[in-house]
């Protein structure tokens, strides 16, 4: 399997990746409160924005330490959250954080922040696995460091 993820230098991408990269920054550290301030304050277009938010993101160099934040759209259904956490832990991956909302419409919305650095596996190919269980409805890759 081909790797998804490339590690590029942000020298030779067009500007607008570090722009995208710039209004996240902003909204996540609340100096700005909606994507339409964020957007105006780096000279992006909203739609622009849009477009790469999900695709653009941060890598920090270190090996150790490594943390993946991944959010999810669960099928409100008893064990979908176990086995997900199951499935983590089995290659090794280090719970550290879970953010769960209340399920509204049957479907709950979850982000849970992991630990990588002892992960046997490639991020890749847990990020499939996780998507495959059943009661999963979303699987998205907020970051990682």
């Amino acid at each position: 399997m081909r790797d998804k993820y490339l590690v590029i230098d942000k020298q030779i991408l067009p500007d607008i990746f570090q722009k995208v990269i710039d209004a996240k920054e902003l909204l996540r550290t609340g100096k700005v409160k909606e994507v339409t301030e964020a957007v105006k304050s780096v000279g992006i277009s909203r739609s622009a924005f849009y477009k790469y938010k999900d695709y653009v993101f941060t890598l920090s160099e270190e090996r150790k330490g490594k943390k993946v934040t991944l959010f999810f759209l669960l099928n409100h259904e008893a064990g979908v959250l176990s086995n997900i956490l199951n499935l983590i832990s089995s290659y090794k991956g280090n719970i550290l954080t879970i953010n769960q909302d209340i399920p509204i419409n049957n479907v709950a919305n979850v982000s849970i922040t992991f630990d990588i650095s002892d992960i046997e596996i490639s991020v890749e190919d847990i990020f499939s696995r996780l998507k495959e269980i059943k009661g999963v409805d979303k699987v998205e890759l907020i970051g990682m460091e």
